[in-house]
């Protein structure tokens, strides 16, 4: 039987979210309506299966080399996605995420209405959903306007041609400011719909190091070999420790976001550390800060890393999506030649540490086929000269956006 490629859903996140000189052509269906209000007494810190979510993930990515996942933006992506699943399929899909879909919608919905922004520490969301015309294909009004209330989706009705293309990809230009120039490469003839989230991170540090903060010093990777770095030395005032390792906080500019390090004691792999790691025991960690000085070095750094993501997932429960005759994107919409499935899941992120601050960046892209306590008196001391877990969190919620190793400098 022939095969779909029904729905293509991308999540990016990149630098920053400032105009371009660029448009699209395609209808904007959107364009002058207002998304429904939405009022939720959801509590943010009801955020135990968000945290289980994603440390599970990050486990499931570490590879014993350089890794870095964004859970915030995988979580994005299969929630919009799960505004189509019903039955079995939707019930994996909640168990995987850590919650019901109408509460991630609701969580999701506040939590970017509070994540902190300012002009020198940004986090931006932007969202949109792309569906052709005259496929055979008619999206839910209901699942249309669900994604519209709780992610601000605009709703646009394309030919789904190469012009399609170079509208999707000028969407991603414009709102990642010319950080990810495209997204796709082209749509197969089958492709009915695409949905796109574009989050950006982008700040600089609260204390920035100056040139003489900056020396070389040798990086001793997970082979025990050894590279000559750029370490970035500093004095920090958080500091972080359980039984297996320590590190330390640096907050950006205004004390919304925080980059946290952990590097595991003597004798422990970073790879083992990452494997002992639980939700429970991540937030126990983040939430156990201790305010005392500690002497830092860190590493300047470059990471990009790439996944298919479809047997992490699979791994984590949600296997149902994946298969032609067990999914069920029902509430997506009809499609005339059969049904709706995942076919892939692609994560895709970059990371820059620097002497000024932090920029970030993932995309995530859902491929649907269709088928028929007290200071201590002394200085605690953090220097990242062998590999380490990385997280940039937001730090009033201590939730990772970006959780990561470094095994070898780049």
């Amino acid at each position: 039987m022939k095969k779909f490629s029904a729905i293509i859903l991308s999540t990016i996140l990149a630098l920053s979210m400032t105009g371009c000189a660029m448009s699209v052509s395609a209808e904007d269906l959107m364009s002058g309506i207002t998304a429904n209000e939405v009022k939720t007494d959801i509590g943010l810190s009801d955020n135990a299966g968000i945290m289980d979510f994603a440390t599970e993930l990050f486990k499931n990515s570490e590879n014993g080399e350089n890794t870095l996942v964004s859970p915030f933006s995988v979580m994005c992506a299969l929630a919009m996605t799960a505004n189509g699943a019903d039955g079995e399929t939707l019930s994996q899909m909640e168990e995987t995420l850590g919650m019901s879909a109408d509460k991630l919608n609701a969580y999701i919905h506040k939590y970017a209405e509070t994540l902190p922004q300012s002009e020198k520490e940004k986090l931006s969301v932007a969202n949109s959903i792309w569906f052709a015309e005259g496929k055979g294909f008619t999206p839910n009004a209901d699942f249309l306007q669900l994604n519209a209330d709780y992610y601000g989706a605009s709703v646009y009705r394309a030919k789904f041609d190469n012009s399609t293309v170079r509208d999707i990809n000028t969407w991603v230009n414009l709102k990642t400011d010319g950080m990810i120039k495209e997204i796709l490469d082209g749509l197969s003839p089958d492709a009915v719909m695409c949905l796109v989230n574009a989050l950006a991170f982008d700040a600089e540090w609260e204390r920035k190091y100056e040139k003489g903060d900056v020396a070389d010093a040798q990086f001793t990777k997970s082979d025990n070999t050894t590279q000559t770095v750029e370490m970035m030395y500093g004095n920090e005032g958080t500091y972080l420790e359980d039984e297996s390792a320590k590190g330390f906080l640096k907050y950006y500019s205004d004390g919304g976001y925080a980059f946290a390090a952990l590097l595991p004691n003597e004798g422990i792999s970073v790879s083992d550390y990452v494997q002992s790691l639980t939700g429970e025991k991540l937030k126990a960690l983040l939430d156990g800060k201790q305010n005392c000085p500690v002497d830092t070095g860190l590493p300047k750094f470059k990471c990009e890393c790439s996944y298919e993501m479809n047997e992490i997932l699979e791994q984590m429960g949600m296997t149902d999506a994946f298969r032609a005759d067990k999914a069920d994107f029902s509430r997506l919409g009809t499609f005339s030649d059969g049904k709706i499935y995942i076919g892939s899941v692609l994560h895709k992120t970059f990371i820059e540490v620097a002497e000024k601050g932090t920029r970030a960046g993932a995309a995530t892209a859902v491929i649907m086929n269709g088928e028929s306590a007290a200071a201590p008196a002394e200085a605690k001391e953090v220097i990242l000269d062998r590999p380490f877990v990385y997280m940039i969190i937001d730090a009033n919620a201590n939730l990772p956006l970006f959780i990561g190793t470094v095994t070898e400098v780049k």
